[in-house]
């Protein structure tokens, strides 16, 4: 079992019900994707940077992301509808766990002038999006390899009906946010 979810159920599970007072076990909130978006504008120029960005997306995720088409035509960005314009990876199960142990672990503490994340990138309806201004944070990509320097939005899907139980849930499971 995954260290993170071992921790959900042994810790966070009896702190959430006691702080909210929930009567069963099935209103307490539980994490139920990690989406990681990778946005690659110049794929409209240059075909080769989103295959970079999809193998970058692979290495951090350990899953193959799906690549994503523009909905419609925008003649200010030069982009036309259907045209490939970024990759994403959506994790559930085990590999989200992983992931997101990885994330607080070993590539968020890597930030230069870390001093923690913000409280406010909340949706109103329990979601957390984080964004990241460089690939290079997580250990598996490879710096010399690196075509660009690309940031990524991370977004954590909860079963949280409101921030303040998305943001308990999150502070919990270690999510280091700025006090």
């Amino acid at each position: 079992m995954n260290r993170l979810k071992e921790k959900y159920v042994k810790e966070v599970v009896p702190s959430l019900k006691e702080k909210h007072n929930y009567e069963t076990v099935m209103e307490i909130p539980k994490l139920e994707k990690i989406v990681i978006n990778m946005g690659v504008g110049d794929a409209t120029l240059n075909s080769k940077l989103l295959d970079a960005a999809v193998k970058d997306l692979t290495q951090i995720s350990g899953q193959k992301p799906v690549i994503t088409k523009a909905k419609k035509s925008i003649a200010g960005f030069k982009v036309r509808e259907g045209q490939p314009i970024g990759c994403k990876v959506t994790l559930r199960g085990d590999k989200m766990y992983n992931f997101m142990d990885k994330l607080i672990s070993i590539a968020l503490p890597r930030v230069r002038d870390f001093r923690g994340i913000s409280q406010r990138a909340f949706d109103g309806r329990g979601n957390y999006t984080l964004g990241i201004k460089e690939q290079l944070i997580f250990s598996e990509i490879d710096y010399d390899n690196v075509a660009k320097v690309r940031g990524m939005d991370i977004v954590f899907v909860t079963t949280a009906k409101t921030n303040e139980e998305a943001y308990d849930l999150l502070s919990e499971l270690g999510m280091p946010f700025r006090k």
